[in-house]
């Protein structure tokens, strides 16, 4: 039978489907695509409609900066949860994914106030009174918004992101600040929310309080300054020595202006009996007192220290237990301010460190300075070294239980018993720990930043500095004329950290506090189960870095658990962070980012050299960074598509703590794709137009063996294909449940590159061109039906392509409907499993690999078709004989009864055993000139292998090699002994043999 088609046959979508696969033009075609007709929007199979009686499976994104770029880490996260969105949504699922961006507010201030910078204004300028000007700075900040903060947007949507633009949020929106304004008061009137002077760490460029998270402790080379506080009396008596006063060593001894004592350990016997006396606080005219504190480190320097509370964290909590006072002597742009003596006021932190060690050197009292490796707090936004400040605050009480809350818990306790009760899970589990640990340490939190962009805190004060907590200046002025009329108020100027309405986005996107009135959670008889907030609060999964736990995760169980009662989402998918290949962390400053737009459309040399030195952290290491790229990318980035980047990244989607990504990997899935595409169009032409074996027929017609001329005749390789397929579809299924991607891309290769198209297409091929017309129909079945299967299995993962290649190939495979998107997604039916199949299939494949053995001990080239003589086993390879034929590269397939027979007929080739069967590939030989070359061939491999044994015997090689070498040595004399007895085998078989003597 011949497998070409005759000029009848009409083939519309092979014909229009492009020779090889571009994925650029399916993408500008797919994506809006999808968008136009809705598929993301919540709702059940892409009909924005939920239905009531199916699970629902949502989704929060985690806001993106409005300042950003997509980066890798975004992209890596952004594969996972549209995989996970696009698999619910062919489930069946109520599917929601939720869109929206984070307003930034250090990140968009400093942004914007750069741009002025460039026009010599900073934004105290932008009005005639302060008012004025930051009105006018937050209009520029959202003028700036509007222009430029879709970017990320834009490429989420070249990425393929399938999530619900209807719902997409912005931090700032109306919807959301009202939430905001709401959750603050309340907290306000439980008692939660208070103003206090509390130490926090302080950024002096920014001139705000930053979160502790944001900053980054940096090793740095810095000095160890040890310093002489005389004792107020004269000298005393230390170890048995007379002492002139305290010796305390620090590394900013500019902040011994603001000390407030010196401390010892109270079992310290050297100073026990000093406690209580008083020193000279040095270049101050005060005296300060010697106290005890456990906290004190004995062993380090003198295990004696200066406590300067209004500076550093451990001594504002000893200040506090001890009753000190706390000095602070910076102004908050870090110059010495009045309480420091006026030899230092108004200067700079580190100006005034010179001089303070300048002056203690000139009086004596700088024993010495020593090299010294510290860690300095830098602020992960600017870059500057964060100050510890005591200023006014606002805090959320986490620890605190308010009167009116019927649970009798903390927010804190709220978010711990969460965890602990398994309403919420992480996967891997050992973050559990991370999160414990933290949450049962944490402090109150500071949500007060001194900004311009961000919500305003919702607090004004009267004249007399009261204050009043309201959702709007309206009811505070009734607060305020509750209390005497005619009061003038004022705003509170700060405004909230960026990570209080970030807490809130699980229930503020879902209509809450609206939402209430016709939910379950209120009570109602008759709770709307189509909303929003019923159907996707709580959510499936949150899929976030390690590096966030804290920042986000918490905060968001905290505030969520507290406001609603119910959690923000069930698991807590943790994944590592993306470096680059060389496992370093990517930085834009280090020039080592990839852009995965870039590997989506490629870039050529110059524009990425261009990009990648741009915006370093050190300029002077531009010349480095170029060449470092040019060296890993002598040629720019080749074009890999977008579902080559999502597969890479799936594949790397394993539970490990970093990633590192090497795009020679993306060229690996980008041949993925194309053998995706060139095995739809080789089923394709033997399928479309033809019978494909999809009118009805009872299972007696499609009964192996059944019928010669019945409707179908499905072969053991039909039937073991279509048993791997269900095996595929329970481990994907598997993989998803589990949260693990790179077990669901991995399963979905094998069985793509390896089964189908490596032996299934080849074996098919065979079975189109000899079978009868149920033979042919059966394959044809089986080829159109699996390939459709593994368009849906593969779609969460590659969107383009499988959409692209499942429209062409779903109408000859019976299958209707407009979107792979929106297909049911394949489910195991694991009674389909044909273990005689696969046992048959598998037995196949070790004759074809045993063959191909044989040719390369033969040196035969694969294109030499050579008799397979065959003993043994006769049913089966009578049966296989025209498959193994063509799989093989044989010209025949001679089945031999008689073992004499076979033995004179191999003569002196090579010969193996396949279970019950002996086989050889007979070529005809010069036995004499074989016999030369064999044994030349022995006496090559011992010397190797004397070679090698020399230097394992060697002592010295041993002793100084290191261990990697000496098992590769070990391997290569395991590798030669191997070869050699095959080769003596084969020589032993030339001599014996009947043609030999």
């Amino acid at each position: 039978m011949s497998n070409e088609t005759t000029p009848a046959i009409q083939q519309p979508g092979l014909e229009s489907l492009s020779k090889s696969f571009e994925p650029a033009a399916l993408e500008a075609h797919w994506g809006p695509e999808w968008e136009k007709r809705g598929y993301g929007v919540a709702g059940h199979r892409g009909s924005q409609t939920p239905k009531s009686d199916a699970p629902s499976f949502a989704i929060q994104l985690p806001p993106p900066n409005v300042t950003g770029t997509l980066h890798m880490g975004h992209a890596f996260n952004q594969t996972i949860m549209d995989s996970l969105t696009r698999y619910h949504r062919m489930m069946g699922f109520n599917t929601a994914w939720i869109p929206g961006t984070d307003h930034a507010g250090i990140a968009t201030q400093i942004v914007v106030e750069r741009q002025l910078q460039g026009q010599g204004i900073s934004r105290h300028d932008m009005g005639p009174t302060p008012a004025e000007a930051r009105k006018n700075f937050v209009s520029k900040v959202w003028e700036w918004k509007e222009q430029s903060g879709n970017t990320i947007t834009e490429q989420m949507r070249r990425m393929g992101d399938s999530v619900d633009w209807s719902r997409e949020y912005f931090t700032m929106d109306d919807k959301l600040s009202k939430v905001v304004s709401e959750t603050f008061v309340k907290l306000y009137e439980q008692g939660l929310i208070y103003r206090g002077k509390r130490l926090v760490s302080w950024d002096p460029v920014l001139q705000s309080a930053v979160s502790d998270l944001e900053v980054e402790n940096t090793e740095a080379d810095g000095k160890m300054h040890y310093i002489l506080y005389p004792f107020s009396e004269g000298p005393q008596l230390i170890d048995g020595v007379m002492q002139k006063g305290m010796t305390i060593a620090t590394t900013r001894p500019e902040t011994m202006l603001a000390d407030g004592a010196l401390a010892i350990h109270p079992e310290d016997d050297r100073y026990q009996h000093l406690v209580g006396k008083k020193v000279d606080l040095p270049l101050c005219d005060r005296q300060i007192p010697i106290i005890a504190d456990d906290f004190v480190d004995r062993a380090f320097g003198s295990g004696c220290v200066k406590i300067t509370g209004a500076h550093d964290a451990n001594d504002y909590a000893c200040s506090m237990r001890h009753n000190l006072p706390l000095i602070t002597i910076f102004t908050l742009t870090a110059t010495v301010n009045e309480n420091g003596p006026k030899a230092y006021q108004g200067m700079d932190r580190f100006v005034a460190r010179k001089a303070v060690i300048k002056d203690l050197e000139a009086q004596g009292l700088l024993i010495e300075i020593k090299p010294h490796k510290l860690m300095l707090p830098i602020c992960a936004r600017t870059g500057q070294v964060v100050e510890p400040m005591l200023t006014d605050q606002w805090f959320v009480a986490v620890n605190k239980v308010s009167p009116q809350d019927p649970t009798g818990k903390s927010i804190a306790q709220k978010a711990i018993d969460a965890v602990h009760s398994g309403q919420v899970s992480f996967v891997p589990e050992n973050w559990v720990n991370t999160y414990d640990q933290w949450m049962n340490n944490i402090q109150d939190w500071c949500i007060s930043r001194q900004l311009w962009w961000g919500h305003q805190i919702p607090a004004w004060y009267d004249e007399d500095g009261h204050v009043y907590v309201a959702k709007t200046e309206v009811e505070a002025q009734a607060q305020a004329d509750a209390k005497g009329p005619g009061k003038k108020l004022k705003r509170d100027e700060d405004v909230l950290d960026t990570w209080y309405s970030s807490a809130l986005v699980p229930f503020s996107t879902m209509g809450w506090p609206e939402a209430l009135a016709t939910s379950g959670a209120s009570g109602s008889a008759n709770p709307d189960k189509t909303q929003d907030y019923d159907l996707y609060l709580p959510s499936s999964v949150l899929v976030t870095g390690y590096d966030i736990i804290f920042f986000w995760v918490a905060r968001m169980i905290m505030m969520t658990t507290h406001f609603t009662g119910r959690v923000p989402f069930k698991h807590v998918y943790i994944h590592g962070l993306v470096r680059d290949a060389q496992g370093k962390k990517m930085s834009k400053s280090e020039g080592n980012v990839l852009d995965p737009v870039d590997l989506i459309d490629g870039i050529s040399l110059e524009p990425l050299l261009e990009k990648r030195s741009q915006g370093l952290r050190k300029p002077e290491t531009a010349p480095q960074v170029r060449k470092n790229t040019q060296k890993e990318f002598p040629e720019g980035i080749p074009a890999y598509g977008a579902d080559a980047l999502r597969f890479t990244f799936a594949a790397l989607a394993s539970l490990g703590r970093s990633i590192n990504f090497d795009s020679k990997r993306c060229e690996g899935y980008r041949n993925f794709c194309n053998k995706l595409w060139n095995a739809t169009r080789f089923v394709l032409m033997n399928c479309e137009g033809q019978d494909c074996g999809l009118k009805e027929h009872t299972k007696a017609e499609c009964a192996v063996g059944g019928p010669a001329h019945g409707y179908m005749t499905f072969s053991q390789a039909d039937r073991w294909i279509s048993s791997k397929i269900q095996r595929v579809e329970a481990d994907v299924a598997k993989g998803f449940a589990e949260y693990r991607l790179d077990n669901v891309a991995n399963v979905i290769y094998d069985f793509v590159w390896n089964e189908f198209c490596d032996w299934y297409l080849e074996i098919a091929k065979v079975q189109i061109n000899t079978g009868d017309a149920s033979q042919q129909r059966a394959t044809r079945r089986t080829l159109i039906r699996t390939l459709e299967t593994i368009l849906r299995l593969v779609h969460p993962i590659t969107p383009f392509i499988s959409e692209a290649l499942w429209q062409k190939v779903a109408p000859v495979a019976g299958r209707a409907g407009p979107s792979v998107s929106i297909a049911a997604y394949p489910v195991a039916q694991l009674d389909r499993v044909d273990e005689q199949a696969e046992a048959h299939v598998a037995k196949l494949k070790v004759l074809v690999d045993t063959c191909r053995n044989l040719r390369g001990e033969m040196s035969v080239s694969p294109a030499t078709k050579l008799p397979l003589y065959v003993l043994g086993d006769s049913d089966f390879m009578k049966s296989a004989g025209p498959v193994l034929q063509a799989l093989a590269k044989l010209n025949e397939v001679k089945v031999f009864d008689n073992e004499a027979d076979w033995a004179k007929a191999a003569a002196a080739a090579p010969v193996a055993v396949v279970g019950e069967a002996r086989l050889c590939l007979f070529m005809e030989v010069d036995v004499a000139a074989e016999k030369i070359r064999l044994s030349k061939e022995i006496a090559r491999i011992e010397i190797e292998i004397g070679k090698a044994n020399g230097k394992l015997s060697n002592e010295a090689f041993v002793a100084k090699a290191p261990p990697a070498v000496i098992e590769q040595e070990r391997k290569r004399v395991a590798d030669f002994e191997a070869t050699l007895s095959k080769v003596k085998s084969q020589l032993a078989q030339i001599e014996a043999a009947p043609s030999a003597s």
